[in-house]
């Protein structure tokens, strides 16, 4: 057998038995969050111009659009996905090499899983499979330092969890994992430099290309099952020779997932909490403060510090923000929080926020990269004017998969996400849709996503 054929007979064989007591309630919460990030995404401009073109180019009505209205499955696909990674917000997965955003996946095994009128546990299974994959595929098989993205592991994930949702067989799965994994090799240039609206909008087109591969793979359409370890295959071609055995995996993956705190990207969470609890403490005020060290692991630094993927004190886009750490920690310490209002416009181009972040110096520490990613460690120190220094160090952060967030902390930050879009009755029918999954079917999960509404 192919690796393609040995992850397809994987996926096949997978049941929402196999999932652990933890790593479903987990999963859950992981579900519940999405949920939250997506709903609160309805009034973001790229999500408008979404769907301007989905209102143009129509569809084939089978499947729920969160917010309203009904498209073909890959295009919900696409929408959903949208929604759930503009704010970035959702959950993150830290392998050596990589990170990735396994939650990403939701919109496409959900709109697959209405599709096939799946059952809850259809859909938990589905989008348990796609974490399975992505995660492991990241731990073996990193593309970041070849210059590839994070979403290139998805094509693979995303595929496999919609041909668990569409119940497909064996053969089918093969070929839908491997078209997949064959069209989307996404360049890690879009996470690098002056960011854009692509930074958010990758992964849900990886989502719609993957969805409608499984589709056509449905359909009879075969694929290059030699896409992992064939000539100018993807071992060959980007990642290198790894291993998995396929019939060892489980679906526990998401137990070693960790949920954002804050609205800002998943390398900053240590340093943020570190920061509000200096700014709590001591009642700092940003007119006191002559400048800002931090010392991080070398990841956070490449990425939002100022490193290989550009400078990052010049901060001009809700792209650019929520990948810098100056701006961060500077809004953090002016504003006493990190969500979806730090990043309005008007809020970035401020200038109390403009001249702090310049304030902001990260650099990388080899101790503390070493101790990465089983820790996301980091030292700040805050010189201030009058001569005295304040300082704080950081292992990790509530939502870390080593202090994981409870159920309560997650209803709490999809209710304060979902609170302009949905009033009390309805946030509290998908909370306890979301706790209930497994006894429900999805399409009543769907009409009461179908009911938020956007503020406009």
């Amino acid at each position: 057998m192919t690796q393609v054929e040995q992850l397809s007979d994987f996926v096949v064989r997978a049941t929402y038995e196999n999932l652990s007591n933890g790593a479903s309630q987990e999963l859950k919460i992981r579900v519940l969050d999405a949920l939250g990030c997506a709903i609160g995404a309805l009034d973001g401009p790229p999500i408008k111009m979404l769907q301007a073109q989905l209102e143009d180019f129509g569809g084939n009505p089978l499947v729920t659009l969160i917010g309203g209205g009904k498209t073909a499955p890959d295009r919900a696909a696409l929408y959903n996905s949208a929604l759930v990674r503009y704010l970035d917000y959702n959950d993150s997965y830290l392998a050596k090499g990589e990170t990735c955003h396994p939650s990403d996946n939701l919109g496409a095994a959900l709109a697959a899983s209405e599709y096939a009128r799946g059952s809850g546990k259809d859909f938990l299974t589905a989008l348990a499979v796609a974490y399975q994959v992505q995660c492991r595929l990241s731990d073996v098989a990193p593309v970041r330092a070849r210059g590839f993205d994070h979403t290139t592991q998805g094509a693979y994930a995303v595929a496999a969890g919609v041909a668990k949702a569409l119940k497909l067989d064996q053969h089918q799965t093969a070929n839908a994992i491997a078209i997949s994994g064959t069209a989307f090799n996404a360049l890690r240039v879009t996470r690098t430099g002056r960011l854009s609206n692509w930074k958010g909008l990758a992964y849900p087109n990886t989502a719609f290309g993957a969805t409608h591969a499984a589709f056509l793979a449905m359909h009879g359409i075969t694929g290059p099952l030699e896409v992992f370890e064939g000539n100018k295959g993807f071992m060959e071609s980007i990642a290198g020779r790894f291993e998995i055995d396929w019939q060892q995996e489980n679906l526990d993956a998401v137990t070693r997932t960790s949920v954002k705190k804050y609205n800002a990207e998943f390398h900053s969470q240590s340093a943020l909490e570190g920061i509000l609890e200096l700014r709590a403490s001591h009642q700092l005020q940003a007119k006191e403060i002559e400048r800002i060290e931090i010392e991080i692991f070398d990841v956070s630094y490449h990425i939002i510090g100022g490193g290989e993927e550009g400078d990052k004190h010049l901060v001009r886009t809700k792209e650019e923000a929520d990948h810098s750490l100056p701006y961060m920690v500077a809004v953090a310490l002016l504003d006493g929080e990190v969500t979806p209002a730090q990043y309005a416009p008007e809020r970035i181009i401020r200038e109390d926020v403009q001249t702090l972040l310049r304030k902001v110096n990260v650099r990388p520490d080899d101790a503390m990269s070493k101790r990465f990613p089983a820790e996301m460690p980091c030292r700040i120190q805050i010189f201030l004017r009058n001569g005295q220094t304040l300082s704080i160090e950081k292992r990790d952060y509530e939502g870390f998969y080593t202090r994981p967030m409870s159920w309560e902390k997650a209803e709490a930050k999809f209710a304060n996400l979902a609170a302009p879009y949905s009033d009390d009755e309805l946030r509290h029918a998908i909370v306890e849709a979301v706790a209930h999954l497994e006894i429900i079917e999805v399409q009543q999960l769907t009409d009461l996503l179908t009911r938020v509404r956007k503020r406009d």
